[in-house]
């Protein structure tokens, strides 16, 4: 019993062990830095849109004064703000028919296996309405700002726009859903639905550890992550909300409260560690990768920022994360107004205060991002690659940030100017496979149409929000 005879075997298991005690602390870095990114791309919805909207329309206003010179009325970035600001004002408008308190009692006669059963349906909808609903306002913005000399085949921008806020008002209502589910979770007596949804959350823990996983599907599901736990503590400030209204806003009500809160959360969290340590134990992948996944969020961040940004900051989280703000945003919206009555002259004044204060927020969380962004990247060594050109640059000046939403987000690169965001700590021997036999050109033939080439991390774009595996 020499264990000393095995000694790479017991080596790389002990790296193994090393590699699980240090997936909390990278996983949860990178959940950390993607949880800001949305939260600065949810409070634009706020803050900066609606700023950006009156711009736009003081542009319209001042155009016969000005005089009309160029190809178009308002730039396409403008024409994009317009558009997201009609369909938060369209969305919010048919909000106001929805009744939530009808809803949250509807909701509270069922049983609770059904309500678990609804829980879960609730969940697959939103993955697919947020999978589906980029591609629908990606549509419309692209739809909206096409050069006029191009030959038009779509079915025009009208068509679009209802679509959009049709998609809007639907994924609106499916969140809350969600919300008066989990309100009537916490609302319960015995906590039996609340105890079982949060059982719930480890079922996901079966589903994908024991399946394989390379490091872009692992960079997908973190994305996907992140984008839930945002979700989450959204519907449990909309939870909150209403549990303080209904309590006439007492503050020891915030007390019962808590314990929920806190499990809820809990929750989230140690699922997320196991889930994430298992999968890179069973696939042999470093805990440095997540290091490299943050550089990739960042390099994304950092590129948005230049003068001729390929999209928008906030189009370019969706487009990672699959984390689309404008249904969430209606939703808060349509449960604050319904929650906080403003009347008086001091109400208004308390409401002007807190929107430069959500400003003044978004601007620092900017900031400090940025900040953050350029250390990842610069640690990384992926400082040259902002700077360079694509092989095949643009000549037209029409080319817009939603022309190229297609190509890699806020990445001016081409597909093949790079190999790998960073350098893995050990070399990658797939990249220099030895020659092929003859059997093995004749299977490799064989399963060639089955199979997709392998994509970089900043190539992924449109990604499956699931956990399966892609390729």
């Amino acid at each position: 019993y020499f264990l000393e005879h095995n000694e790479a075997k017991y080596t790389e298991r002990r790296e193994r062990v090393y590699t699980c005690m240090r997936i909390p602390k990278e996983l949860e870095k990178l959940m950390i830095f993607g949880f800001f990114l949305c939260v600065d791309a949810f409070l634009y919805v706020f803050t900066l849109l609606p700023l950006r909207v009156l711009l736009a329309l003081l542009r319209l206003l001042t155009l016969p004064c000005c005089g009309f010179s160029g190809s178009r009325l308002l730039q396409p970035a403008q024409v994009c703000d317009m558009l997201k600001g009609l369909i938060l004002v369209l969305s919010f408008s048919m909000m106001h028919y929805v009744d939530y308190s009808m809803m949250y009692h509807l909701i509270r006669g069922q049983s609770v296996i059904k309500l678990y059963i609804i829980y879960n349906m609730l969940e697959v909808a939103d993955r697919l309405f947020s999978s589906f609903g980029q591609d629908i306002l990606d549509a419309l913005y692209w739809t909206a700002t096409e050069p006029k000399e191009r030959k038009r085949d779509s079915i025009g921008v009208i068509p679009h726009f209802f679509m959009a806020v049709f998609y809007v008002f639907l994924h609106a209502i499916l969140i809350m859903v969600q919300a008066s589910t989990l309100n009537v979770a916490f609302n319960s007596h015995n906590k039996s639905l609340l105890t079982i949804m949060m059982s719930n959350n480890f079922v996901e823990i079966k589903g994908s550890v024991f399946k394989k996983f390379e490091k872009n599907n692992l960079f997908q599901m973190s994305n996907s992550d992140i984008k839930e736990r945002f979700t989450s503590y959204v519907l449990l400030l909309i939870v909150c909300l209403r549990n303080m209204e209904q309590f006439s806003w007492n503050p020891d009500h915030l007390w019962v409260l808590f314990p929920d809160v806190f499990m809820v959360v809990t929750s989230e969290v140690a699922v997320d560690i196991i889930k994430h340590a298992f999968i890179t134990k069973f696939n042999d992948i470093t805990a440095d990768v997540y290091s490299e996944y943050r550089a990739s969020l960042a390099f994304d961040l950092v590129s948005s920022r230049q003068k001729n940004a390929c999209t928008d900051y906030s189009d370019s989280v969706a487009r990672r994360m699959g984390f689309i703000p404008l249904p969430l945003a209606v939703l808060l919206i349509r449960v604050v107004m319904s929650s906080v009555k403003v009347q008086g002259a001091l109400s208004y004044t308390c409401v002007f205060l807190f929107y430069l204060g959500l400003v003044t927020l978004k601007v620092l969380n900017s900031i400090v991002l940025l900040g953050k962004s350029c250390v990842y990247v610069k640690r990384a060594n992926m400082e040259d690659k902002l700077f360079e050109r694509p092989s095949t640059a643009p000549s037209s000046s029409a080319k817009t940030k939603v022309e190229q939403i297609p190509a890699a987000p806020c990445s001016p690169l081409s597909s093949s100017s790079f190999s790998s965001v960073t350098t893995q700590p050990t070399p990658r021997t797939d990249l220099f496979p030895p020659p092929p036999t003859d059997e093995e050109e004749a299977q490799a033939a064989s399963e060639l149409k089955h199979r997709t080439p392998k994509k970089d991390l900043l190539e992924i774009d449109r990604f499956t929000i699931c956990g399966n595996r892609i390729d």
